[in-house]
């Protein structure tokens, strides 16, 4: 432990050029221990000054700093030729032209330009961290993107650039970087064995796409599921047989949600269910009432007639509170 020095009582006013008030005492603490933090600090290594430097650069500019894009494009050709069918040339467009331009994204160019192209000099997302590239992207998306700060991809360190190439991308619309879901499964290894089984969601074929169902960008959900006043419209907005409103809704359906019988990406079960068999998967919650009545039926009573028999319903009914057909 480092030592800390005396203490020193201090009348508050002598600290505030004011006359101190009765019993008004500010407590300081003089010695060693001011040192600590600055002695402990580690020193920022080149690249952080350089990234910290180029950053900087994209705020508190003058407007005489900014040189333009057509000076720019004067060494950059190959990607001021493609900027032409970039969603981002829209907005170049705007105000006379002087929309957003490379330093828009970029920073100020003036300096880069007098150094004769140091790359120090000017901000370049490449070489940045995922932080400063995501607060350059933020400064315009940030009301698209409100959730992004919170999301697991920021959290993670998965930038903006992670998915999207401004440059680079075929993509025209969204510029990723690959369509999905290749995209997606170069990260989310775990998920992509599911879309692989007997049963699952068509997203291999085309029909589906991951972000039909989740928002990269972050959102209240688990798993960045999108966010809606009734999470079940996630499938519901598909699937809308199930959506009601019903007279006699399925206690289910509102509690555990979609969820608490089916497997979302794919399984081995038919209709995507968490179980093989439609009494096992009903007796989880209906045990009591399945083995104590008429039905005859104990927990195991997958070699019986299935509940969905009688059952119809089972999302919810206008005419039966047993969701009887």
């Amino acid at each position: 432990m480092h030592s800390v020095g005396p203490v020193t009582r201090l009348p508050i006013g002598a600290v505030l050029g004011k006359r101190p008030g009765p019993r008004t005492w500010l407590t300081l603490t003089l010695g060693a221990g001011f040192l600590c933090s600055a002695a402990l600090a580690a020193p920022a290594t080149k690249a952080d000054a350089t990234a910290k430097t180029a950053t900087a650069q994209t705020r508190d500019t003058a407007p005489g700093d900014f040189v333009g894009a057509a000076v720019c494009a004067s060494c950059h050709e190959p990607e001021a030729k493609g900027f032409g069918s970039n969603p981002h040339s829209k907005l170049a467009l705007e105000h006379g032209g002087a929309g957003v331009t490379c330093e828009s994204c970029h920073g100020a160019g003036k300096a880069h330009v007098e150094g004769g192209g140091d790359i120090a000099k000017i901000f370049n997302p490449a070489k940045a961290s995922s932080k400063d590239v995501d607060a350059t992207c933020l400064s315009c998306h940030a009301g698209a993107h409100p959730n992004f700060e919170r999301s697991p991809h920021a959290k993670a360190n998965v930038g903006c650039t992670s998915c999207h190439s401004v440059h680079g991308s075929t993509d025209k619309e969204q510029l990723l970087k690959a369509a999905q879901p290749t995209l997606c499964f170069q990260c989310h290894t775990d998920v992509k064995p599911a879309f692989s089984m007997p049963f699952h969601h068509k997203v291999n074929e085309g029909l589906l796409s991951c972000s039909d169902c989740h928002d990269p960008h972050g959102t209240f959900g688990n798993n960045n599921l999108r966010s809606t006043a009734d999470q079940n419209a996630i499938c519901t907005k598909c699937h809308t047989e199930t959506r009601g409103p019903f007279v006699f809704e399925h206690a289910a359906v509102r509690a555990e949600g979609c969820l608490g019988c089916h497997t979302p990406h794919g399984s081995q079960n038919a209709r995507l269910l968490n179980m093989p068999q439609i009494n096992t998967l009903c007796n989880q919650c209906h045990s009591p009432v399945a083995a104590g009545t008429v039905h005859g039926m104990g927990a195991g009573s997958s070699e019986l007639t299935p509940c969905t028999s009688c059952h119809t319903y089972i999302h919810g009914s206008n005419v039966n509170p047993a969701f009887l057909r």
